[in-house]
């Protein structure tokens, strides 16, 4: 059987660990392929990014990408495309909040808070975007895609600000599929349900909620990071190439129902 992204070039913005959803993405397409860059934000988790690289079958360059540094992502990605010959696909895994910014009202998020999290959470796919643009381009086309949740379409207590900042990373999604398409390049979302990361542990309630939304979906179940891996496969492949300006909902069909 033909792998689904043979000799494709992806860039993996935000793998922490091997629970992270991001990671599940990169092993989708390295198993369908790809040839995989890597990025670290920082020397506490280089080291846990690079022994994932050297699992993969086509590892690529292993980078530090500080979404907030411009030079850094300049730098970063003139090495990843020097190593990969190109870049066809980009993974965005990126997000953040204060801590009480998730727990508390957005009546009470500081200016600070606010713009942190929208820099980090919704800027950085506009900047990776940009920045990836000339190589797709060259390449002929591209996937880029992003990680959202249902939180943007609805309030759920405990995710304030970060609800807020993917409500404009799903628009950034829309707009930047506008800009791109005519370059053949693919802009989309993936509104992953509740999946127990280390990340996700940060979230107040977060495993009672996750165990009320399980109860609550069409499947009676969670999903896994496996799942949302497979799904970026297919944005990431030919077999959605008429798939841009999506948010597509992994969730077991739990944005489908009312209560």
């Amino acid at each position: 059987m033909a792998k689904l992204v043979e000799g494709k070039r992806a860039l993996i913005v935000g793998v922490a660990n091997k629970r992270s959803i991001a990671w599940s993405i990169a092993r989708a397409l390295d198993e369908n392929g790809a040839s995989i860059a890597l990025t670290y934000q920082n020397e506490r988790v280089e080291k846990d990014v690079r022994k994932l690289s050297e699992t993969l079958a086509s590892p690529g360059p292993v980078v530090p990408l500080d979404v907030q540094d411009d030079a850094q992502m300049d730098a970063s990605m003139a090495e990843v495309a020097a190593g990969l010959g190109g870049i066809d696909i980009l993974v965005h895994a990126v997000a953040f909040a204060r801590q009480e910014d998730l727990s508390g009202r957005l009546v009470d998020v500081s200016r600070d808070g606010f713009l942190l999290s929208m820099d980090i959470s919704a800027y950085s796919l506009v900047a990776l975007a940009g920045r990836v643009e000339p190589h797709m381009r060259e390449a002929g086309g591209g996937s880029i895609m992003t990680l959202s949740y249902i939180a943007a379409d609805r309030a759920m207590p405990g995710y304030t600000m970060m609800g807020v900042s993917k409500s404009a990373l799903e628009s950034v999604v829309r707009y930047l599929a506008w800009d791109l398409g005519e370059a053949g390049i693919r802009v989309n979302a993936i509104s992953a349900g509740p999946v127990r990361t280390l990340a996700a542990r940060g979230i107040p309630g977060f495993s009672d909620m996750a165990d009320a939304i399980a109860a609550r979906t069409p499947l009676r179940r969670e999903i896994t990071t496996d799942e949302v891996g497979a799904a970026g496969l297919f944005l990431a492949s030919d077999l959605s190439s008429a798939v841009t300006g999506e948010a597509m909902f992994v969730d077991a069909g739990f944005h489908a129902m009312g209560l």
